[in-house]
């Protein structure tokens, strides 16, 4: 099968179960954020030669594949979606990266005394892009959530979450950098 389908050369695309919409629609652009998120973990992930960082963002990007899938369910079929044991967005998911940065904030010298300008090094640049990226995404979502029936509200909190572990995993990256130079 050829990634050429040629289903969207008329602006339309599927969602989960065959469902047919345009391509600007709200929850298109809810997965697509997320999609774009998991890309720029990919990349922050690929410069990281750090065991736990490395975990901590695939575990980061196996979660936002979760959150995908429920994005481009529409409430009809998240029945199907569950019966097909595909998972939701869940507290557990959020409590996992609060505790993670809960952890990392216990070294105060994480915090710098000014603002931050992204750059110190490849990796901590990544992670903030990741950031800023998360942080569009949890806009874009939260205005689709305020149309959206029966929206899961562990989506947005998630996404609040995750780009504040990608800011204090990019201070963490600095601070090793330094120590190890």
């Amino acid at each position: 099968m050829s990634i050429v389908t040629k289903t969207g050369d008329e602006g339309e695309t599927s969602l989960m179960y065959g469902r047919r919409v345009p391509k600007a629609d709200p929850r298109v652009d809810a997965y697509g954020c997320i999609d774009e998120l998991t890309a720029a973990l990919g990349l922050a992930r690929s410069f990281s030669t750090d065991k736990f960082l490395s975990d901590e963002i695939f575990a980061a990007q196996r979660d936002l594949i979760v959150m995908m899938g429920e994005l481009a369910t529409v409430p009809g079929d998240r029945e199907r979606y569950a019966k097909d044991g595909f998972h939701v967005t869940t507290a557990v998911m959020v409590d996992r990266i609060t505790a993670v940065i809960f952890d990392l904030e216990k070294d105060k010298s994480l915090y710098p005394k000014d603002w931050v300008i992204p750059g110190v090094t490849t990796l901590s640049a990544a992670l903030d892009f990741a950031r800023t990226t998360c942080r569009r995404a949890e806009r874009h979502i939260a205005a689709f959530s305020a149309e959206e029936k029966a929206f899961n509200p562990e989506i947005v909190r998630y996404l609040n979450r995750l780009s504040d572990l990608c800011w204090i995993l990019a201070r963490y990256v600095e601070k090793h950098s330094q120590t190890s130079s």
